[in-house]
């Protein structure tokens, strides 16, 4: 299935400014400030858009291929819109025109800075997230939806960040039992979630098969892994992270322990996601022979 719960970073307002430049310019220039940063057309039999100018079709053509909800792709689409504001400006024009005032509203409404010189950059970063497509799970959609909390509250609200940090390990544990076909408590406590999952991967340091993920050093790893996953949810349930109701709100808690806590759950995710994934991982030896 395909994972659609991540929201786009790029707001139709802001790709229909850039698509009414196309209207001034020629059809190869439109299709080469794309395919310049390593975009494709889609097929013009797939395209929802009708409008008779061949300039701004052409344009939907390529925009339809984008991943608006990637920051990847969103990083090389803003290089194709800073190349369109180039094509299109008047270089002996004095000040900034209408139209390019215009657009840096709409970017600054998403999130972004439009300068002087036509460079557009993000007010805040995007945040570190899962470097894989969930659409090869049965269903990611539990993941997806506590990166997308993540994204939302990192930079605004450290608190809820860090609780779902917490279940996004959470969230991640249960995935990927589900995808084992190996029951769980729906009650379980984290921590034992947290192990159950890796011994059933032969990710902790007790099942560790000869190789390198029985060497020392793996090992070593390992068990930090595990101490990360613990550590997220303790933070959390210290009053540090949201999901439970304080007497008292927690002081001191900034964007930077918010950010130790999702890099440290994301580790942890990645690991399980990519061991889970491997064709050639340990654990798929045992699974096989067992079912």
């Amino acid at each position: 299935m395909t994972v659609t719960a991540r929201r786009e970073l790029v707001s139709p307002a802001v790709r229909n400014a850039f698509r009414a430049l196309a209207t001034d310019l020629t059809i190869r220039i439109v299709e080469e400030l794309w395919e310049d940063h390593g975009f494709a057309p889609i097929p013009p039999d797939e395209l929802k858009y009708d409008d008779p100018g061949q300039r701004r079709t052409t344009f939907m053509l390529y925009a339809e291929g984008v991943n608006w909800a990637d920051p990847e792709h969103i990083r090389r689409a803003l290089l194709v819109f800073e190349d369109f504001i180039r094509a299109y400006r008047d270089p002996d024009q004095q000040g900034t025109p209408k139209w390019l005032e215009d657009i840096g509203v709409r970017l600054e409404r998403d999130g972004f800075l439009l300068d002087k010189s036509g460079r557009i950059s993000w007010k805040n970063p995007p945040i570190p997230l899962l470097a894989r497509d969930l659409s090869a799970l049965s269903d990611g959609s539990g993941i997806a939806v506590e990166l997308e909390r993540i994204r939302r509250d990192l930079t605004t609200d450290p608190h809820g960040a860090i609780g779902a940090a917490k279940q996004l390990i959470e969230a991640t544990a249960k995935t990927a039992l589900r995808e084992l076909n190996i029951e769980v408590d729906k009650n379980s406590a984290l921590p034992a979630l947290v192990s159950t999952v890796q011994k059933a991967l032969k990710l902790d340091a007790g099942s560790a098969p000869d190789g390198p993920d029985g060497s020392k050093a793996v090992k070593k790893i390992l068990s930090g892994s595990v101490n990360i996953a613990v550590g997220v949810a303790e933070l959390r349930n210290q009053g540090f992270g949201s999901g439970h109701g304080q007497a008292s709100a927690p002081s001191g808690l900034g964007v930077r322990h918010a950010r130790l806590t999702v890099n440290a759950a994301v580790t942890w995710c990645e690991l399980i996601l990519d061991t889970l994934s491997d064709p050639a991982a340990p654990w798929r030896k045992n699974h096989s022979e067992g079912s």
